[in-house]
């Protein structure tokens, strides 16, 4: 899910969050700042948003954290918005490439 070298919205790097979190069954800060690839000042941020929102949860106990059914939710919502995006910037680039085409044979 992680693409070094290209621009990932917040959605993309929450998801990276919870999934480290979930591939893990749980994980650390550092885990999570390594695993998704974060700044620990980024990872901060996120994580205090991310917890807001009841999509992890912070064992004090084991100094975790750990995926909640709702991250699990919004894992599964966006592995289905992160493939239907990816098919339309397909369809997008084939009709830029085609209209390429016509503008070529347009001009003189």
């Amino acid at each position: 899910m992680i693409v070094l070298g290209s621009y990932r919205s917040r959605l993309d790097i929450i998801a990276d969050i919870l999934s480290v979190v979930k591939g893990n069954g749980s994980a650390k800060k550092t885990q999570i700042m390594y695993g998704a690839n974060l700044s620990y000042a980024v990872l901060t941020r996120y994580l205090t948003e991310i917890l807001n929102a009841c999509l992890l949860k912070f064992d004090s106990d084991k100094r975790h954290y750990v995926l909640t059914e709702k991250g699990k939710k919004f894992l599964q919502h966006y592995r289905e918005y992160s493939r239907r995006n990816e098919h339309l910037t397909r369809q997008l680039e084939t009709v830029n490439a085609k209209r390429k085409i016509l503008e070529e044979l347009c001009s003189v």
